[in-house]
């Protein structure tokens, strides 16, 4: 008999233990088995919710995704007026984004996302957002916001794989994009 209202924690419990085991693998080469051991489940339930290991893994990376949009929110929220773009900046580096299971996790979906049609969608959802939160700030502070939202979103994804594979030390990160967005903009940095 099922247990009423367990699926959302289970389900929970299988992103958080895919996110960990993969950051303790440091690879996708971890099986559904492992996942479920590791979220105190059976495999056959983890299949049951999702299905198979590349479903559990989007997942993850959806929950990644969002506590990523969390963080920029934050930012936002508590952004000057005019300094979206810093803001935007800020939260891409917050330190939650270093999590080194996270890490592990958005390297893994980069490669990822060359070889399966989802990844790929997610991804593209990702740099779609980011480049029209970039446009928006950037609007009256820049003649040519599209283009110069690209060259930023660039500097931030770079910025933050350099930072990663640097054992995580993201000590002058923002600061480093920021100073790009504003060389950009004619802007001196604040």
């Amino acid at each position: 008999m099922p247990k009423i209202g367990q699926e959302p924690k289970r389900r929970a419990a299988l992103v958080a233990a895919t996110v960990e085991e993969i950051g303790a693998a440091g690879s996708l080469e971890v099986t559904v088995g492992q996942i479920a051991k590791r979220a105190g489940m059976s495999s056959a339930l983890a299949h049951h919710y999702f299905g198979g290991k590349a479903q559990i893994f989007l997942a993850a990376m959806r929950h990644i995704l969002n506590e990523y949009s969390r963080d920029v929110r934050a930012a936002l929220a508590c952004a000057q007026p005019g300094r979206r773009l810093e803001a935007i900046i800020d939260g891409s580096f917050d330190p939650n984004c270093f999590d080194p299971a996270a890490v592990s996790a958005w390297l893994n979906f980069y490669s990822f996302a060359q070889r399966d049609k989802d990844a790929a969608r997610l991804l593209h959802i990702y740099q779609r957002r980011l480049h029209s939160n970039l446009v928006h700030a950037l609007r009256g502070r820049c003649s040519n916001p599209q283009s110069t939202a690209r060259i930023i979103a660039a500097q931030i994804d770079g910025v933050y794989l350099r930072a990663a594979l640097n054992n995580g030390d993201m000590s002058g990160a923002a600061e480093q994009v920021k100073a790009v967005g504003h060389a950009l903009i004619g802007e001196a940095s604040a």
